[in-house]
């Protein structure tokens, strides 16, 4: 996709407040600092229109960016690690499911992961509960560029094998750095919405 244009719309914590126009949208979830905000600002050609920050647990709302007119990119909070209170993370938990089960216009889901890392279980339970439900998914494996060409064939293994990716959802290895995978990306994006 060629981005012309995008702007942030609005930190939603209940339905009343995301948006109304009814355009597709497309989740990202992750664990905290997997690096979502840094995928969405490669995407879009901004720098720091999504906020990135080396402090775990900084989205606490779902942030809605809209592109072009056409899609928004609702970047949810992450899951893991985040240092917040239990109630808190019950009450991300809860907005993030209500989100994704009773939203009509979210046409799928960017699963975000460190290619660096094995996956958690965390990452396993976010994609099975996604494949339960039925929601597309695109699993993306984030900072290729900090680990050797050479490696990529292992570390991707160990992400499929981890998660248990089905053959038929994509995988896509990309950098923010280096903008490798975006094309590939905005292809898979494109087929979301288009289907629905």
């Amino acid at each position: 996709m060629n981005v012309k244009q995008v702007e942030f719309v609005i930190s939603a914590v209940r339905p009343s407040q995301y948006p109304e126009d009814a355009l597709p949208e497309i989740a990202l979830a992750g664990r905290s600092n997997v690096g979502k905000s840094s995928l969405i600002n490669r995407m879009v050609h901004r720098k720091n229109l999504a906020r990135t920050s080396s402090k775990p647990g900084k989205t606490q709302t779902i942030n809605f960016y809209r592109v072009n007119g056409q899609l928004y990119f609702a970047d949810m909070p992450g899951y893991g690690f985040a240092r917040v209170s239990k109630e808190t993370k019950a009450a991300w938990a809860r907005m993030i499911e209500g989100y994704l089960l009773n939203r009509q216009e979210l046409k799928g889901v960017i699963q975000v992961v460190d290619i660096r890392h094995p996956p958690t279980r965390d990452d396993r339970m976010m994609y099975d509960w996604l494949k339960h439900y039925g929601i597309p998914v695109i699993v993306v494996a984030t900072k290729a560029d900090k680990i050797p060409r050479g490696k990529w064939p292992k570390h991707v293994k160990q992400v499929r094998e981890g998660i248990q990716i089905r053959e038929d959802d994509p995988f896509i290895l990309f950098s923010a750095e280096t903008g490798q995978g975006k094309d590939e990306l905005w292809n898979a994006i494109a087929a979301l919405v288009s289907e629905s």
